[in-house]
C-alpha cells in the first residue's frame, strides 16, 4: 500500500537550517510528481517545492534560493532542504504526489488540487 510520511520537523532559531524527509513507500519517483506543501494557521496550503518524474524542479517564491528538494530514488525518500529559516516559515508541511509523465506545467506542480495523495505532515516552527 503506497504511503507518505513525513519526519524531520521540529523547532528551530530564526537563520537555522532544518531537512525534512518524506518516505514515499510504494512510489516510483520516474513516474511521480513529488512535492511539499505548507500550510500556516488561517492560510491557505502553499506550494513550497515540486520535482517532476523528469527531475524538473519547480519553487514557489518562498523557497526559492533558501529551500532545495531532492530524492534518494533507490531509499524513495524526497528531502526539503530549508536554509536561513524565518519565523514566515512556522507551518505544518506536507508531501504530496501525483502521477506524472514529466510534462506538468509549473503552476499545475505547484498547485495543491494537481495532487492526489498526502501525508500527514510535519510541523515546522522558527522562532526568533
Amino acid at each position: 500500500q503506497s504511503q507518505l510520511v513525513e519526519s524531520g520537523g521540529g523547532s528551530v532559531q530564526s537563520g537555522g537550517s532544518l531537512r525534512l524527509s518524506c518516505l514515499a513507500s510504494g512510489y516510483m519517483f520516474d513516474s511521480y510528481c513529488m512535492a511539499w506543501f505548507r500550510q500556516a494557521p488561517g492560510k491557505e496550503r502553499e506550494g513550497v517545492a515540486a520535482i517532476d518524474s523528469d527531475g524538473t524542479t519547480r519553487y514557489g517564491d518562498s523557497g526559492k534560493g533558501r529551500f532545495i528538494i531532492s530524492q534518494d530514488n533507490a531509499k524513495r525518500i524526497l528531502y526539503l532542504q530549508m536554509n536561513n529559516l524565518t519565523p514566515e516559515d512556522t507551518a505544518m508541511y506536507y508531501c504530496a504526489a501525483v502521477m506524472s509523465d514529466g510534462s506538468m506545467s509549473a503552476v499545475h506542480m505547484l498547485g495543491a488540487s494537481s495532487y492526489d495523495d498526502w501525508g500527514q505532515g510535519t510541523q515546522v516552527t522558527v522562532f526568533s
